[in-house]
């Protein structure tokens, strides 16, 4: 997947200015795709140039002026052509497992505490996909909304991220509490 099928899936809720495209980023996209801002304005340039997106300018009087995209029906062409695609299948790219694969070997003082970080970061995020997941389906209970929500891909979605970030806490918690085992083991022997 490029990061062009991300901005322009973002981009199917409405339009958007760079800005307010990188919120939405941070709010349901980045449970599947992360990219920094400069790289959401860069990739909008693109898709422009590419007339898969189309811009306009928003004349403001107090603020700077501002450009608005929305997608084209190319782009939507190109999403479509991207969904019918084959996936490839995923994989774990994520230095601290290098770090927790080498801790016997090399300490595990640090480790253990950037395994608790990410617990706490885990946390923190499984609340905020809580939030959002309410926010989604308002009023309506889950099963509900799955059967008649209107537009659930962003809520699917979010699931997805959810269920990630939970098991991603638990496993940070056992991980950081067998290391801390050894070390207290290592340190009595």
């Amino acid at each position: 997947m490029a990061l062009r099928h991300a901005v322009l899936a973002a981009l199917l809720d409405g339009e958007y200015s760079g800005y307010q495209l990188a919120k939405a980023f941070d709010l349901g996209v980045a449970n599947f795709w992360h990219a920094l801002p400069q790289q959401l304005y860069a990739e909008l340039a693109k898709l422009e140039k590419e007339g898969l997106v189309a811009g306009r300018q928003v004349i403001q009087e107090t603020r700077p002026n501002k450009r608005l995209f929305q997608v084209t029906e190319a782009g939507r062409a190109e999403l479509e052509k991207f969904a019918a695609a084959v996936s490839k299948p995923s994989f774990i790219r994520d230095d601290l497992l290098v770090k927790v694969q080498v801790a016997d070997r090399i300490g595990t003082a640090s480790v253990i505490e950037q395994l608790q970080e990410r617990a706490s970061a885990a946390e923190a995020k499984i609340e905020l996909l809580g939030k959002l997941l309410r926010q989604l389906r308002g009023e309506v209970d889950e099963e509900e909304f799955l059967r008649r929500g209107e537009r659930i891909g962003p809520y699917l979605t979010c699931l997805r991220g959810l269920a990630f970030e939970r098991e991603h806490l638990d496993w940070c918690r056992r991980i950081a509490a067998v290391l801390q085992e050894r070390q207290s083991m290592h340190a009595e022997g």
